[in-house]
Formats: C-alpha cells, sequence, structure tokens
C-alpha cells in the first residue's frame, strides 16, 4: 500500500470525475491521502473531501504565492481550522522566489511563513514546506523560529544533496514525487541516494508534475508506483520496501494509519 502524501484533488482539474477516481484510488494501492491546503478557500475544499472520506486527512495553510490573502481575521481561520479532527499537519507554507522577485513581496512571504510555523508549534502539528529559488531565507527562516522542534517535510525538494542533508539533520523528510523520474533529474536522484529511506515521503503534488511515462499529463495518486520504482532502481532495494517503509514514515510524522 502506498501513502500519499501530497495532493491537490480540490483543484479545478478533478472537477467533472473527482469522487470516481477518489475511490477508485482508496479501493486500490493507495491507504491514505493528504489533501494539501495553498489558499483559504482551497483549505475550506481540502477539509469538505476529508470529512466525506474516511481516507482523506487534511494540511491547512496558505501558499508563499496566496500571503496576500491572509491577515489578522483569515489567520484568526486558518487557527481554528487546525483544531479540525482531520487536520494533520499546516501548509502548505514556505517561500517561492521563481514568480515573486520583488523585495516587498518576498518580505511577506518571509513574515508569514514564519507566522504559520509558530502556528504550528503552537498547534503541535507538523509542516509542510514548499521552497522554490529561495533555499537560504528558507533555512533562515527556520533557524530563526528553531524549526528542528516543528516535524515536518520539505515538499517537492529541488535543491542539493548537501543541503537535504541538513533538512535530515534537523528531523525533517524530504518529499520526492514524479520528478525523479525525469532524465534531467540528476540531483534529485542524488539526493535520494544519499538520504534515508526513512527520511523520504512519496508524493504527487496532483494534479501537477506527473512522472516518467505520464510527463505533460493530469497526475494522480495512482502514478506513485513509478516514483517507488525509480527510488527503489536508485536505492537497489525492492518497490515493497519503498512503499512500506515511506508508507511508515508518512504515518509517524502526519500520526494517522
Amino acid at each position: 500500500m502506498i501513502f500519499e502524501s501530497h495532493a491537490h484533488y480540490d483543484d479545478k482539474k478533478f472537477d467533472k470525475d473527482r469522487d470516481l477516481l477518489i475511490q477508485n484510488l482508496l479501493s486500490g494501492k493507495i491507504c491514505t491521502i493528504i489533501n494539501v491546503g495553498a489558499s483559504i478557500r482551497s483549505t475550506k475544499k481540502s477539509i469538505a473531501l476529508a470529512e466525506k472520506y474516511e481516507h482523506v486527512y487534511v494540511a491547512a495553510g496558505v501558499h508563499p504565492s496566496e500571503v496576500s490573502e491572509l491577515n489578522g481575521r483569515t489567520f484568526d481561520w486558518l487557527r481554528k481550522q487546525t483544531k479540525h479532527e482531520k487536520v494533520v499537519a499546516v501548509g502548505e507554507i514556505g517561500l517561492d522566489y521563481y514568480w515573486d522577485k520583488e523585495p516587498e513581496v518576498q518580505n511577506k512571504q518571509r513574515g508569514w511563513f514564519k507566522q504559520q510555523l509558530e502556528l504550528a508549534k503552537e498547534c503541535r502539528l507538523p509542516v509542510i514546506i514548499h521552497s522554490r529559488d529561495a533555499a537560504e531565507d528558507t533555512m533562515k527562516v527556520m533557524k530563526e523560529v528553531h524549526a528542528e522542534e516543528i516535524p515536518g517535510v520539505v515538499h517537492c525538494y529541488s535543491y542539493s544533496p548537501e543541503l537535504a542533508v541538513e533538512f535530515v539533520r534537523m528531523g525533517y523528510y524530504i518529499g520526492v514525487g514524479g520528478v525523479v523520474t525525469f532524465k534531467n533529474a540528476k540531483k534529485l536522484k542524488e539526493t535520494v541516494a544519499r538520504i534515508p529511506l526513512e527520511k523520504i515521503l512519496l508524493e504527487t503534488d496532483t494534479p501537477y508534475m506527473a512522472p516518467e511515462p505520464h510527463r505533460g499529463k493530469r497526475n494522480h495518486s495512482g502514478y506513485l508506483t513509478f516514483v517507488a520504482e525509480k527510488i527503489a532502481e536508485i536505492k537497489e532495494i525492492s518497490v515493497e520496501e519503498v512503499e512500506e517503509v515511506t508508507k511508515k514514515n508518512a504515518e509517524s510524522l502526519f500520526r494517522v494509519s
């Protein structure tokens, strides 16, 4: 069985077949799905999904590119959602400088990243961290709030193997998805080879980042078999071991089984 640690089934790309797809996935190889909030609206929709399906859980949070919607009122709402029985993490939160180059916007991202990390610490929940083109500042903010005291995962990891080792030393898991199957994903393959399997989570980031041989298509959790196969190849172990260990990792982090 496979634990899907990062999905976005609230996305409009699933409007035509969402229920049928989720039902089929959960009756097949997928045992658990974490549907991850990226905004106030998507967190609301994720909670509704989790209330509908026993094995769907929620990360409640606001993506760095959406922090303009955060203020005192919306942050209070977010804090209240962390008490929901199906909310098992704060996320996805972090920094994304790929699209947002303006210093003022980046400063706002850092401020809300810090506040959402502190919310996770307050609520004793793990975090799902998004970091793109912002490695140095991500680590800086995490150290400012002593993020080693907050369990979590660095989602859709895209930095060097050396930095991954540093995240692992802080107690963090590394999220690995379809990119590991791409021919040009040298750094991620090196990262997978270097860090322990016990610190890896399987994820899709669905509907994005579908693995080979489905690259460019709408992604879904069923494609995690291709990710597990590539990790098994890199580490020279069985696919079954990859699936079993990463499942235990996710169950431990999110405290669900």
